[in-house]
């Protein structure tokens, strides 16, 4: 079911270039022969170094284990993909709605990509942001992740692009907020689905399966403190969102010693996946794609 961290090595390596552009940061990557053009958007608190792994031509990337799949995942599949961080902590629909308008059609023909299809990933504040941004922009279709658009305050016409929302039915607030806009959009002749995130349980080598830099001992240790102190149940599940846990008190109590105290970002990161209340995900990443491709236009 879940991918490994390493999975696409033999396929694909990170290479991105990082760049300025008027004080917006963009960082990107385009495979031979591309098909597409990928905008991704991140949520609150993110920045488009999440999306990539460090390395010489990104030093300062972090490469966060969802964000950093969703990206080779898109690039194996021949899609450009354009990474831009925010300017405050969350995305703004005033100005900065043009500037990274301005920002994505200057990068398309800058890499004489014009003639690909435009498609975007937006998450939480960043699919919120990706469904205002449908109305200056000529997406193919957009997914939104975690995050139920901002249709009440749009008017939709017909040639709206396709949406697939990729949502946590724990979180029932959002989930009654997509039910009544997929009802809403489908009514407006919007081409529109949905892929449900459920919870799943730990296992002892589930963080080194997914974070690059945690070997399967810590795991396994790490997967034995969470037990210890009753984070997770008989079966595995999170008790609580990785947020609202006080796994990084336990940690700093116990003799576990992490190679990299950055990778605590992480393993939040894979804990909230596993509670599936509100995360940036990979894992329905080939459902994702596969509906993204069956709606390039």
């Amino acid at each position: 079911m879940k991918q490994k961290w390493n999975s696409f090595e033999s396929l694909v390596q990170f290479n991105p270039t990082m760049e300025v552009q008027n004080g917006t940061e963009l960082i990107w990557q385009i495979p031979d022969t591309p098909k597409a053009v990928l905008f991704l958007a991140h949520g609150c608190n993110g920045r488009a170094v999440n999306f990539w792994d460090k390395s010489s031509t990104c030093p300062i990337c972090v490469g966060l284990p969802e964000e950093r799949l969703l990206v080779l995942h898109a690039l194996t599949r021949k899609f450009a993909v354009l990474t831009i961080s925010s300017a405050g902590r969350c995305w703004k629909f005033g100005e900065e709605m043009f500037i990274v308008k301005d920002i994505i059609r200057w990068w398309v023909e800058k890499n004489k990509l014009q003639k690909l299809p435009l498609v975007a990933l937006g998450a939480s504040s960043g699919g919120y942001f990706v469904s205002v941004l449908a109305t200056q922009l000529k997406f193919s279709s957009i997914t939104l992740m975690i995050a139920e658009g901002k249709f009440d305050q749009m008017d939709i016409t017909e040639d709206y692009p396709p949406i697939l929302f990729v949502h946590m039915p724990k979180d029932q607030s959002r989930q009654q907020k997509i039910d009544e806009n997929l009802e809403i959009l489908r009514n407006k002749g919007v081409d529109v689905t949905e892929i449900e995130c459920m919870e799943f349980p730990l296992s002892s080598h589930f963080l080194a399966d997914r974070i690059p830099g945690i070997d399967q001992t810590v795991s396994a240790k790490l997967f034995e403190l969470f037990q210890d102190k009753g984070f997770i149940d008989e079966n595995g599940y999170m008790k609580n969102d990785g947020r609202a846990t006080r796994w990084k008190l336990a940690l700093r109590e116990s003799n576990i010693h992490l190679p990299n105290k950055h990778l605590a970002q992480h393993i939040q990161e894979e804990l909230n996946l596993a509670f599936a209340y509100h995360e940036m995900t990979s894992l329905h990443s080939d459902q994702i794609f596969k509906w993204i491709e069956t709606h390039i236009s």
